[in-house]
């Protein structure tokens, strides 16, 4: 503090310089200069004493090395204290110590710190246990105070060290056999066709990108991904690269988004061989050699039934309401000519081919279907889709089919109500408006979120003997949305929210679009289509087309001549006769154009619905896009967003107000780079999460990584359980 003035410099101070002198006694230490004393502080008085250095040596004449010489401090201490001082004021010198953790080790706190130590324990387990920082212990073993078998970066204890980024770039650009082939003793057998295919061996490795993606396979495991493609494709050829890491490779590269393989160029395939246990990723010709090989076995359609047959048996309750819908695929190339449809999200007509997708009642993908030539949704589902859902929910189990209007079929209603299936769907063709009175304001819950509806409901018969209920919603414009279900046990608002719960689909379709590139065709090979399959003949929808004409013209020359009939004046035209020779040629155009009707009405009925394919199709080589691998790559997306899915709902609360926000913190997540510390004393794959970008996705990976560790997972091919932590 600042005294007032004294004119005189008391017995036994000392000069620091010939401007200022300290003056020390009863444990108190005062500053003067020629005007007095300038500052007081306790000797015991740590703050004070700091606060001293930063005002003495800016604002007198004394140097840090004089100051420090005279308060016997090293002049680097009154360096610190002067620019803390000077940049931030005197509250910088403050030293809070009542969050400190203890940090000194006696004796006592050594000789537990080393036992457990000896034991396998971490540095940070044990500095956790004794009750010291992890700093400390590092120290006392710099002074040789404590001794660590283990390295200090995490390695196991046979002496392996921890490689970092730049390590291991230099090594995978030096390989002999090309970039990142490391095992070459295993890749040589692999040549000569003695290998069945590598094991996965695991290394201690620091910043190890897209590590994020070892946190997906304990839930790819729930799923029967790999055990269902070991059971039904057995093993692939001998090679380096079997059925395991073919894939994990195409699974990794879902969640990666690397959406074609084309793409893994532009990635470092050593980092991505660390995550597959290997020295590095197969090259983009060696993974489309190993699905051309998948895809001659024509087993696609098998892995997709078992693993759907695996959900279905794990939770019954998924069946309860099923999702169907098609998906257009298009075509852009101009080699081949193959069927067109209409592309709604383009609004044009194009080459294209139509899978058919059923999403279980969480709007979840459950199995595909692809149609021989853009087949109608009613034909799928009489031909595939119901068979696979009586297969998979078993006889008596009633299933509920809610789709769109392209499946509006009252005759297909009754005969699948009949077999055990019951509809929701929209109301196809006009229908006359409902009075307001009939609708009534229910509130209903759609993702977690309250809603409200005018809803109005009633029975109609819409074949003899079978009657359909009607449901209907009254829009704020005054549209009625119509939706027709064979369900009587439901209440008419869930009926409505099942109903529009089908947008869900919709959205799966775009994110799987967007992020999982689900139109790309993995391969351009085209394989033979069905020349006697029978397709609609265009000649007959001609000559509809023609006779709709005619009759459109026969209308307006009617139209014309009643109205000049209509308006005749009888005085000047009393006879038929008369007006028909002032108005003359329409009585004959009129008769010309029903003979033209009669005559292509009689011709239509002469023209067959439906023809060969090849006599479609003449001079043109009848082909349609190679499907197996097409099937086979959509199988394992399908696997991969249910896989993502499953570790959204386990982090949901924290996105409780957008999903979406939880699908892109997974994306990232899966991108994250981790540290790989192998504890093979104890079969121990331990994968430490570099920081994230804010504290909210930090605590959200902890809570993820925490739960992924309780599933003990063992790493296919390998003893190492996986246990993921944060850093």
């Amino acid at each position: 503090m600042l005294q007032n003035h004294i004119s005189f410099l008391p017995e036994g101070a000392k000069p620091i310089n010939d401007h200022v002198a300290i003056y020390c006694h009863d444990d108190q230490m005062e500053f003067y200069t020629a005007s007095g004393p300038i500052y007081s502080c306790s000797k015991n008085d740590p703050y004070g004493f700091r606060l001293a250095q930063g005002i003495i040596a800016s604002h007198t004449t004394v140097s840090p090395a004089q100051l420090g010489k005279a308060l016997d401090v090293d002049r680097s201490t009154i360096y610190r204290n002067l620019k803390k001082y000077e940049k931030e004021g005197p509250a910088a010198l403050i030293i809070d110590k009542s969050n400190r953790v203890a940090y000194k080790l006696n004796a006592g706190k050594c000789r537990k710190v080393q036992g457990l130590l000896n034991k396998g324990y971490t540095l940070k387990a044990a500095a956790n246990e004794v009750g010291v920082t992890e700093g400390c212990i590092r120290h006392a073993i710099k002074k040789g105070n404590i001794i660590n078998e283990k390295k200090q970066n995490g390695a196991i204890e046979t002496g392996q060290r921890a490689k970092n980024c730049s390590e291991r770039s230099r090594e995978d650009s030096n390989c002999a056999l090309g970039i990142a082939t490391k095992r070459e003793t295993d890749r040589i057998l692999a040549s000569t066709g003695e290998m069945i295919e590598a094991k996965p061996s695991f290394s201690t490795n620091e910043g190890v990108r897209h590590a994020g993606v070892l946190l997906a396979l304990p839930v790819l495991s729930s799923l029967g991904f790999l055990e269902t493609g070991e059971k039904v494709y057995g093993a692939l050829r001998n090679g380096f690269y079997g059925l395991q890491a073919t894939l994990l490779t195409l699974a990794f590269m879902a969640f990666l988004r690397i959406k074609t393989p084309e793409q893994l160029k532009g990635r470092s395939p050593g980092e991505l061989g660390i995550v597959l246990g290997l020295d590095r990723c197969p090259e983009v010709k060696t993974l489309r050699k190993k699905l051309r090989e998948l895809g001659l076995r024509n087993k696609a359609g098998q892995f997709i039934s078992l693993l759907s047959k695996r959900w279905t048996d794990q939770d019954k309750g998924t069946l309860g309401f099923v999702y169907i819908d098609g998906h257009v695929r298009p075509y852009n190339g101009r080699k081949h000519k193959l069927p067109k449809t209409h592309v709604a999200r383009r609004r044009l007509c194009m080459s294209a081919t139509t899978d058919f997708w059923v999403n279980d009642t969480n709007c979840e993908p459950l199995f595909f279907v692809t149609a021989e030539a853009n087949d109608s949704l009613l034909r799928m589902l009489d031909k595939e889709v119901l068979p696979e859902l009586r297969r998979l929910s078993g006889e008596g189990n009633r299933v509920t089919l809610v789709f769109d209007r392209e499946g509006w079929s009252p005759d297909s209603f009754q005969r699948w109500y009949n077999a055990g299936f019951d509809v929701i769907t929209y109301r196809k063709g006009k229908y006359d408006p409902w009075p307001e009175e009939c609708f009534t304001e229910i509130e209903s819950d759609v993702n977690g979120k309250a809603v409200k509806y005018l809803l109005g409901q009633r029975s109609i018969k819409i074949r003899k003997n079978f009657w359909m209920r009607e449901v209907r919603r009254l829009c704020d414009d005054g549209h009625q949305t119509s939706v027709m279900t064979t369900r009587q046990d439901l209440d008419f608002g869930q009926i409505a929210r099942r109903m529009f719960f089908r947008w869900n689909q919709e959205n799966f379709f775009r994110y799987m679009r967007e992020e999982y590139a689900l139109d790309h065709l993995v391969t351009n090979d085209m394989e033979p289509a069905d020349v006697e399959r029978m397709v609609p003949n265009p000649e007959k929808k001609e000559k509809r087309k023609t006779i709709a004409n005619l009759k459109r013209q026969l209308e307006k020359e009617k139209n014309e001549y009643g109205d000049k009939a209509l308006r005749n004046e009888e005085i000047r035209r009393r006879t038929m006769r008369g007006f028909n020779i002032v108005n003359s040629g329409y009585k004959k155009r009129i008769l010309n154009l029903e003979d033209e009707i009669d005559k292509a009405a009689a011709e239509l009925k002469k023209i067959p619905e439906k023809i060969p394919v090849k006599q479609l199709l003449a001079g043109h080589e009848i082909v349609r896009l190679e499907t197996e691998r097409k099937i086979f790559t959509d199988a394992v997306k399908m696997v991969c967003y249910r896989a993502e899915t499953s570790l959204l709902n386990l982090i949901g609360p924290h996105f409780a107000r957008n999903k979406n926000e939880g699908r892109t913190f997974l994306k990232n997540v899966f991108q994250q780079p981790a540290d790989i510390i192998m504890d093979e004393k104890h079969n121990v794959m331990e994968v430490e999460f570099h920081s994230m970008s804010n504290p909210r996705s930090n605590r959200v990976l902890r809570e993820l990584c925490d739960l992924m560790s309780k599933q003990s997972y063992v790493y296919p091919g390998t003893r190492m359980k996986l246990r993921f932590k944060t850093g």
